[in-house]
């Protein structure tokens, strides 16, 4: 390995012997090489791992993350890099505040982002107490988001490659672990990272990323509701949006707003989409694509590390969706075009350029009025 000067992307000085570092190290290849490049500035560094669920499956299973094997890979590149490495059980947390409440959202009708809710729960504040814990002068992460100096204080950025981008996630760092945080790949493509790792000969070189929701096996989120929460299964009426009753559907777990595919609702005259869901009747509410445009959307618990008040904003309102032209009136977000699939329980994200100014949690929307005669 070149060895590099690390010592800027952790903006403690130019000499960081003395220093303390804590990196949270989720057995992945982002986080070990964050490992390394904390190693390599001549700081002390300690690799935090916080166990947060196993399913059994999940011990072998590729890209899960935080459990069995993903927890000995970490070790064992803390023993390659000779760093003192730490494991701590966090998985009664885990499962109380990410996974019942992931299963309770989805039992409101609300489509839930369980990895922001790891991120400002087990991840970030309780690392951030554990290396404060420890005496570090910062805690690492591998999360691709870049951390800048401005004028007023340290501020949240986009990652330069928009790719590996998740300030979306990250929305609710607060301003306090934001100063203690260090994101050292924000600046760096993928397979940079990789190669650094190869150089390094560390066993994680080609693991797999992370993919979907980590404790969700094989992408199937209605079996992980149905076993915390058995009474998902409970069917009701599919609904048009003009008020007729077009079929039955086996339980709101299985839908969300935007969906079409699923629905089974044969000789219908234009494709219907999932509008809305109604918790309190068990219905879920159709209608054409149209009737997704929606022209503002409450925003609650809002986390703010800018002004977002009386000016012109981008709001980013799902993980894959391009930042639309947006702005705030009070608790309202809305938008200077109307927007499609803005699903209660997900995020709203607020930037000015690259900046991440906060974001908040998507209540409730207001429709474009449409003609239903039309629908």
């Amino acid at each position: 390995m070149d060895h590099k000067n690390y010592s800027e992307s952790f903006q403690l000085g130019a000499n960081l012997s003395g220093k303390r570092i804590v990196v949270a190290m989720s057995g992945g290849v982002d986080s070990s090489v964050v490992a390394a490049m904390a190693a390599s500035t001549g700081a002390e560094t300690i690799g935090v791992t916080l166990q947060l669920y196993d399913h059994g499956s999940a011990v072998k299973r590729a890209g899960a993350c935080c459990a069995g094997q993903d927890i000995r890979d970490a070790r064992a590149v803390a023993d390659k890099l000779g760093i003192a490495h730490y494991v701590f059980d966090h998985e009664s947390q885990f499962r109380e505040s990410v996974i019942d409440h992931f299963a309770d959202e989805y039992m409101a009708g609300r489509t839930p982002i369980p990895c922001v809710r790891c991120n400002m729960g087990v991840k970030f504040t309780d690392l951030f107490r554990l290396a404060k814990e420890l005496g570090a002068d910062c805690l690492a992460t591998g999360h691709y988001v870049r951390r800048v100096e401005g004028a007023a204080g340290a501020e949240l950025h986009r990652a330069f490659d928009p790719a590996r981008d998740q300030s979306y996630f990250l929305f609710a760092t607060t301003q306090d672990q934001l100063n203690y945080l260090r994101f050292p790949l924000g600046g760096l493509p993928k397979p940079q990272v990789r190669e650094i790792a190869e150089q390094l000969g560390l066993i994680v070189a080609n693991k797999p990323d992370s993919q979907d929701i980590c404790f969700v096996p094989d992408g199937d989120y209605a079996s992980v509701v149905r076993k915390i929460r058995p009474e998902a299964d409970s069917g009701g009426e599919i609904v048009h949006i003009d008020g007729r009753v077009l079929g039955e559907h086996k339980g709101l777990i299985h839908y969300t707003v935007g969906q079409r595919k699923g629905l089974e609702l044969g000789g219908q005259p234009v494709p219907l989409y999932v509008i809305r869901l109604d918790a309190e009747k068990r219905q879920v509410i159709v209608g054409p694509r149209t009737a997704l445009a929606v022209k503002a959307a409450r925003i609650a618990d809002g986390n703010w590390l800018g002004d977002v008040q009386g000016r012109p904003l981008l709001a980013k309102v799902r993980s894959m969706a391009k930042p639309v032209a947006a702005h705030m009136e009070g608790e309202w977000l809305r938008f200077d075009i109307a927007e499609q699939g803005v699903a209660p329980g997900q995020a709203a994200v607020f930037y000015d350029g690259d900046r991440v100014l906060g974001g908040g949690w998507i209540e409730e929307t207001e429709a474009v009025e449409m003609d239903l005669t039309m629908a």
